[in-house]
């Protein structure tokens, strides 16, 4: 017979437990500030793929809508919505003014800080509203309430601009630079590890274009095609990861996981499946996997590209794929999306926990249990 202690003790959630819920709760909000604002990315994905030089229908005079959109409009609508999540309007105005300051002359997209800036901004006009606004006479609250906001983000902006902006471009920096390290000790595969995380903090495009496409345009030179070119643009990870949620995933992610892999697939924008990585944080091992074991593939049959595929779709990897060379780099695209699948799959439970959440839903709501 158990005793009221034992049964408050396994009650109890233990430290690993508390730990697990902690990361995906934190892992939630992040996929919070992102996930509303999906169609943005899509809009920018479809604008990428069928405009730019190496597009289905280049424009130029279209294309130029790219760069403004992935530098300042994409981190501004995250930083809003994180100012939004924290302290409704007031503080998503904050996060919006505050992440501009960041966004602006920064060489790199800013989606990471616009993941800190936003709720921050949003944190201390709602500590402002709490402290002194609360306080202020009936008569002067508009004037007190437009004038913190405008302050507060101002500031904001201009700590971003001089302080937090930096912070972020010497953390992708010294993700380069750890990159650059594996490579130089002829250690490819493992550059996953720093790879696919990065890309999931949104830092693809500083990894792909600052680190990885300057080596491969070294190598291309020499050899007529480089590796380089296959590690960040793979898109198969992403490819194994959207199905692995197709089968097993959540209601919602089911719902939404299969018109992510046409736009993940095929248009090559891997940005849409970053969030359900966000939103369930140990997925990130199956993106590790499946990137290091498409590198492993490569790097046995010599697979290479002659140029960086922009975007990272199969039919753009395919179109700069040397003659003959396209049996490593279809190799190497199915085994890491077979591999990520399995260990995806894995990490899912074969959708068991989501089968159970759902019955238990149900049950909560005085439905019938299948």
């Amino acid at each position: 017979m158990t005793t009221t202690t034992e049964r408050e003790e396994e009650a109890t959630p233990s430290r690993a437990e508390r730990a697990r819920v902690a990361i995906q709760r934190f892992g939630g909000r992040l996929a919070g500030m992102v996930m509303p604002n999906i169609g943005a990315f899509i809009a920018w994905g479809l604008i990428t793929a069928l405009f730019i030089p190496s597009g289905w229908t280049p424009n130029a005079h279209v294309a130029v809508l790219v760069d403004p959109i992935i530098n300042f409009l994409l981190p501004v609508l995250i930083g809003y919505t994180g100012g939004r999540m924290v302290h409704g309007q007031r503080g998503a105005v904050v996060g919006a003014v505050a992440t501009v300051g960041i966004a602006v002359g920064a060489s790199i997209p800013m989606f990471l800080g616009a993941m800190i800036v936003g709720p921050l901004g949003g944190f201390l006009i709602k500590l402002w509203d709490e402290k002194v606004g609360s306080r202020t006479a009936p008569g002067f609250k508009m004037l007190v309430d437009n004038f913190s906001a405008g302050i507060i983000g101002g500031l904001m902006a201009v700590l971003g601009k001089l302080g937090i902006g930096p912070v972020v471009q010497g953390i992708t920096k010294a993700l380069g630079s750890g990159v650059q390290a594996l490579i130089d000790a002829h250690l490819l595969p493992l550059v996953s590890i720093l790879v696919e995380p990065a890309k999931v903090l949104f830092l693809n495009n500083a990894i792909n274009h600052g680190v990885l496409s300057p080596l491969g345009v070294a190598a291309a030179l020499h050899d007529g095609k480089a590796i380089e070119f296959l590690i960040e643009p793979n898109p198969g990870p992403g490819l194994g990861i959207l199905l692995a949620l197709t089968f097993f995933g959540a209601r919602t992610a089911r719902a939404t996981a299969p018109g992510a892999i046409v736009i993940q697939f095929l248009g090559g924008i891997h940005e849409i499946y970053f969030p359900y990585i966000l939103a369930t944080p140990r997925l990130i091992l199956a993106a590790i996997a499946g990137g290091a074991s498409g590198v492993a593939v490569f790097s046995l049959t010599g697979a290479g590209l002659t140029a960086t595929p922009s975007p990272g779709s199969i039919i753009a990897v395919l179109a700069v794929t040397p003659k003959g060379g396209y049996f490593g780099v279809v190799a190497g695209v199915v085994v890491s999306a077979a591999v990520a699948f399995v260990v995806a799959a894995a990490l899912l439970k074969f959708g068991r926990d989501a089968r159970r959440e759902e019955r238990a839903a149900a049950v909560a709501a005085g439905g019938t249990v299948a």
